[in-house]
């Protein structure tokens, strides 16, 4: 399946160096989807001259004159920048134009502007941002990662539906294991929203493992892992302030000396792959689940390694029909719930 996506070109921290070689390295990797960049035309157009770059069928630009601050407040992105390379990115996805667009821009204005002009699924109150973190045994999607800061029992539920149905698009895995995190694994921890949500899990028709910890994540001890956005938004920060710090002491303690310069040659190999293993660029994207339209952020500092990635996650959506996965399973559970309300009445 060939795939057309919308990049917001000047969203970020590095804008155009950054969105645009990422852009072309993955057009190298799938030459038959179509990348179309947009943002400030001149901008864009001296950056791919810089990189050796024409515009063609499968590299196209679109005209927007407006860019949305990393630190502008959403609302007054939302109605003051209707013409910025956010909106416009999105409003490709809304028409058809695009099937997925991906912005590296001020995550606030993002999930605003994506919410009113793409609105959500119904039987979706809230979207939630979901993303993957790396494991001992694979990846877990974890959500909501900043959305929500506040969420009641139905949103979480909500949550572990979008993210069970997202690994079974994209990891195609039936029946992935769903875990609440908590502060302990018993029932009787947690606060009432967290056991509240419990109960609502253990009712669905969810692979509901139950309530895991922190450490579970790394372990990998479920598919999904389910917490509300202030929570999520903290672990995923500490984890990357994590691997920076073990990259950094590495670094460090084989750079002290002769010696341990050598056993860094030898250690080279091993090294690298560490590095690969627990690299937070390589699992940049996080998903914006919920909306009618498929859309996804990537960090606002991210390099080109990382973007790519991000763009990477978005045909991944695409081709996996995440959105009509989720839309079909919310449908079902809803007529589930009725039934049972219809039953008991």
């Amino acid at each position: 399946m060939d795939v057309t996506l919308a990049i917001d070109a000047m969203g970020g921290d590095h804008g155009t160096t950054v969105t645009i070689p990422a852009a072309v390295e993955y057009l190298k990797q799938f030459p038959n989807d179509t990348i179309v960049l947009v943002g400030i035309p001149d901008t864009i157009e001296a950056e791919l001259r810089a990189l050796g770059m024409d515009t063609g069928v499968h590299l196209r630009i679109h005209s927007a004159s407006e860019v949305v601050g990393m630190d502008e407040q959403p609302q007054s992105a939302l109605r003051g920048k209707k013409d910025s390379s956010m909106r416009v990115s999105i409003n490709m996805v809304k028409s058809g134009e695009a099937l997925a667009c991906v912005s590296a821009g001020n995550t606030g204005a993002l999930m605003a502007t994506a919410r009113y002009v793409l609105k959500t699924i119904p039987g979706i109150d809230r979207p939630a941002i979901a993303s993957y973190l790396p494991t001992m045994n694979g990846q877990v999607c974890v959500l909501d990662l900043g959305a929500n800061t506040d969420c009641n029992a139905e949103h979480l539920l909500q949550f572990a539906l979008m993210g069970s149905t997202l690994v079974t698009a994209l990891q195609h895995k039936p029946n992935p294991s769903v875990g609440l995190l908590n502060i302990g694994s018993e029932d009787i921890k947690g606060n009432e929203v967290v056991k509240q949500a419990a109960e609502l899990l253990r009712a669905s028709d969810l692979n509901f493992y139950g309530n895991v910890e922190g450490n579970d994540i790394f372990k990998g001890t479920t598919d999904v892992v389910v917490c509300d956005g202030f929570v999520g938004n903290v672990a995923l920060k500490t984890t990357e302030g994590l691997a920076q710090m073990l990259g950094g002491f590495l670094r460090e303690e084989f750079g002290r000396n002769l010696f341990s310069k050598l056993a860094a040659l030898i250690a080279l190999p091993v090294l690298n792959a560490f590095k690969r293993r627990v690299d937070h660029r390589r699992y940049n994207g996080a998903s914006l689940l919920g909306l009618k339209g498929i859309v996804v952020k990537s960090h606002g500092s991210a390099d080109i390694l990382a973007f790519r990635c991000a763009i990477e996650r978005a045909a991944e959506e695409v081709r996996g029909g995440m959105l009509q996965h989720i839309s079909e399973h919310i449908e079902a559970w809803h007529n589930i719930n009725q039934q049972k309300a219809a039953e008991v009445s």
